[in-house]
Formats: structure tokens, sequence, C-alpha cells
């Protein structure tokens, strides 16, 4: 089972959450992939994520995490012992995140955000110091992140398998180059033969 947990502001139509989504319905495995909307509350996110998984073995779960998702990601390995994949994954959200206080849109609709203050205090609540397993972790950072500094992932991901994109931005607009490696990470075999 493959858990997608897309950004902040972000949503289900992200473009990795809908390559991702597509290969494994190529694959025959779109009941073997989950990407909710996340609410802006991490709290509500971090429940509805682990309300959704809560039925399946570890071993058998991978939580992929981009940005803001990817903090998250981190918490839920951490706390279920299952593999995560974090794509320029958000390291210190209670400190970059609070310039957003307030209301905006989300990315992919006109949809109203509101990101309340006390969320701060929420983000705080998941912060993971250091991971505990390496071996579970695989970080994907792109030096060109226009919004979060790539360095900070890769200390934070010490001993984790890493790949570090030169150049590239925060959306890493060439994820389909990395998908196989992430799916073969997430115990998929990416050339398998869709059952019809």
């Amino acid at each position: 089972m493959i858990l997608y947990l897309h950004g902040f502001r972000s949503s289900p139509q992200s473009y990795k959450a809908r390559l991702m989504g597509q290969r494994m319905a190529d694959l025959g495995l779109q009941e073997h992939y989950l990407c909710p909307q996340l609410p802006a509350s991490p709290a509500a996110a971090i429940a509805l994520a682990g309300a959704l998984v809560a039925q399946v073995e570890p071993a058998q779960l991978t939580v992929v995490g981009s940005s803001l998702g990817g903090f998250y990601a981190t918490w839920l390995a951490e706390r279920l012992g299952c593999r995560a994949v974090l794509l320029n994954p958000a390291v210190k959200p209670p400190r970059d995140l609070e310039s957003y206080v307030g209301v905006s849109t989300q990315y992919h609709s006109d949809e109203p955000f509101e990101f309340k203050h006390e969320y701060i205090a929420e983000l705080q609540t998941l912060v993971v110091p250091a991971i505990t397993r390496p071996e579970r972790y695989f970080l994907i950072a792109a030096t060109g992140d226009e919004v979060l500094d790539w360095r900070e992932m890769v200390a934070h991901y010490p001993l984790a398998r890493q790949t570090v994109i030169q150049g590239s931005d925060h959306g890493i607009a060439e994820f389909a180059d990395y998908l196989d490696e992430v799916l073969a990470f997430c115990g998929v075999d990416p050339h398998r033969k869709a059952v019809s």
C-alpha cells in the first residue's frame, strides 16, 4: 500500500500525486494507492492519514510525502514503523509556516485555505528530532528547490538512501525520471504486467 501525502495548500491534483496514481493504475494496483485531500490542520491531517492505513501491516506500507507531506510521512514512519519516501520534505515547518498564517487559496482550485495560528503548535507536536531507522527512508531533494533548503533535508535524514538532484525545483518537475526507483523502494515492481 502506498499512501501519498501532498504538500501545503496542495491537493491530490498535484503533478507528482497524479503521476504516481496513474502509474499504479497502469500496473493494475490502483486499490493499493491512496491520496487523500489533507485538511489544513496538521492534527486532523495526521488523524486522517493514520485512519486510512490503520489496518495495513507496516511492512506492507510506504508513505510518500511531498513538502509538508514529507514532514507528516516522517512522523508516520516513526510511529508506525513503515517505509517513507520524502520528496523535497519540509524539515522545520513550525518555523517555515509561521508567515503563512491566514486565509489564502489552494493551489489547484479557488477553494479557500485557512491556516490558523494554533496549527503551528500542532506542527510542534509532530516534530521528529532524529529518525531512528534510516534504512526505512528514501529522500529525493533538489538543490534548485526555491521554497525549502535541500541541505537541511540531507542533514535531517543521515544514512538514509538519498538522491540529490542538481537544479530542478520544489515540485520536482522531472519526477517521472525517478518514479520507477520510488516504486521499487515502495515494494512495487514498476515493470510488472498489469492484471486485466
